[in-house]
């Protein structure tokens, strides 16, 4: 199949290393636009992006982050706004802005292969400390932090299977077929 959509799934990496080359304003603009339309729970955007590409304000979310071994020359930061949340109606264990979070990541990693740039999720963070560090708003909290630059020429080796798996390696069809 030639979808191109299909083609940049199989082509995106996470990438570990960063080169230091600044990702272009522009270019983290097209990758928040293309996040906007991420599927959301009841169509409710109960997610917040929060981007900078100012070298102090990274380094000290990397500082912060040890999940970030990448030195990214951007980052997008996803955030819940627990105040919508709550205006809505959920109560505080609804899955629907965690699986937000999630459906925007998949949208940022797509949109930044578009673009040509590289892309990591950063999970591992002080969420006190980032929010502090992106002076966000007291209802939000950040979730996810996902580092944007160039790669560099050599990455750090994933962890890799014995075998690449198949989708038939990761699927159960219910019932069974014969």
């Amino acid at each position: 199949m030639t979808d191109p959509v299909l083609a940049a799934i199989r082509r995106r990496r996470v990438t570990r290393a960063m080169s230091d080359e600044p990702v272009a304003r522009e270019q983290v603009e097209t990758i928040l636009d293309a996040a906007r339309w991420a599927p959301t729970a009841g169509n409710r955007h109960l997610q917040r992006f929060v981007a900078t590409t100012d070298p102090g304000t990274l380094r000290v979310l990397r500082m912060v982050s040890p999940g970030m071994i990448a030195k990214p020359t951007a980052a997008i930061a996803i955030c819940i706004d627990h105040g919508l949340v709550e205006a809505y109606g959920f109560p505080p264990e609804n899955k629907g802005p965690w699986i937000d979070v999630g459906t925007a990541t998949a949208t940022i990693l797509l949109a930044a292969q578009a673009v040509g740039v590289g892309a990591g999720p950063v999970s591992s963070f002080s969420k006190a400390a980032v929010g502090v560090v992106l002076a966000l708003p007291e209802t939000w909290t950040a979730e996810l932090i996902i580092g944007l630059g160039h790669p560099a020429p050599v990455q750090p080796g994933a962890i890799q299977p014995k075998r690449a798996l198949s989708w038939r390696d990761l699927t159960r069809w219910v019932p069974a077929e014969g």
